[in-house]
């Protein structure tokens, strides 16, 4: 399944929860960690088990709440029954937290007769300075390792930032740094890198200029907080009409066999080829 969309879904809303079923995001993630108080946190485990029983068309993900803390083992051992596609994982430190979780989540599979692994898991993996340091640790991947992606907001409170962008509302050095080694180690994983969200959901031009940004640098997904930026992410990554007509010419160039070729007075070798290549298998997986 093709993830470009991730939209959060406070899970202690009945109203959002089913308004999120007609979204055309790729993905939900209900929330039961940021965005549900301690004293909601037993009513939104509910609602999302009984959330969990509809098949819907999007993959349905949920946002636990941090490794060692009680509320994250009342979390999974509400959810694991319903067979969500995978746990959102916030402050996880290291590939270790996902050993953790990867033991605890065994037990609760067998007890609900579901195949071992088959709920995977996706770290916000950079949101404490421990989890920035350990990002190449990723090059060995835990079991039921899906994406990596990252964090802003809780990285600068943790560092202790009056803020993570600048006057242009651009992330600051530090956080494109942090960005940038999240999407390295995602690779070196074999995984894919989803895109942070843009926490000001009313800036429609700086969502659309940050999910063609983070496409073009590899980036397969992005989160969104909000219903009306699921639309503009997808647009991002889905491949337009040029860039499919472009690769299907890149592939032709090469129909001799060659291992280099011209299109366009521009000389293309392998790599060209290869990223071509992706653009008409996502094109086709899309359709």
């Amino acid at each position: 399944m093709i993830l470009r969309s991730f939209l959060f879904v406070p899970a202690d809303s009945e109203k959002k929860l089913v308004k999120a079923k007609t979204s055309p995001a790729d993905a939900l993630i209900l929330d039961l960690e940021d965005s549900v108080t301690p004293e909601n946190r037993g009513k939104a485990r509910g609602l999302t088990r009984d959330f969990l029983q509809d098949r819907l068309r999007q993959s349905l993900w949920v946002r636990i709440n941090p490794v060692g803390s009680a509320d994250c083992v009342a979390d999974m051992k509400a959810v694991v029954a319903g067979r969500p596609a995978g746990l959102i994982v916030p402050k996880a430190d290291g590939p270790h937290a996902l050993l953790t979780l990867d033991a605890h989540l065994i037990t609760l599979e067998t007890q609900a007769g579901l195949p071992q692994r088959a709920i995977q898991l996706l770290p916000v993996a950079t949101e404490t300075p421990t989890a920035v340091l350990s990002l190449q640790d990723y090059r060995s991947p835990p079991p039921r390792l899906a994406a990596l992606s990252w964090g802003a907001e809780d990285l600068s409170a943790a560092l202790g930032a009056a803020t993570n962008r600048d006057e242009h509302g651009e992330f600051l050095f530090l956080h494109k740094m942090v960005r940038a080694l999240v999407l390295i180690a995602a690779k070196a994983a074999g995984v894919d890198a989803i895109e942070t969200l843009h926490a000001d959901f009313r800036d429609m031009k700086g969502l659309e200029r940050a999910a063609r940004l983070a496409q073009r640098e590899g980036f397969s997904g992005m989160l969104a907080i909000h219903p009306d930026q699921v639309a503009p992410i997808n647009a991002a990554f889905t491949p337009s009409a040029a860039d499919i007509a472009h690769a299907k010419k890149v592939v032709a160039a090469f129909a001799s066999g060659a291992g280099v070729a011209a299109l366009d007075g521009k000389m293309l070798d392998q790599p060209h080829l290869v990223q071509a290549r992706h653009v008409l298998a996502l094109a086709q997986a899309l359709r």
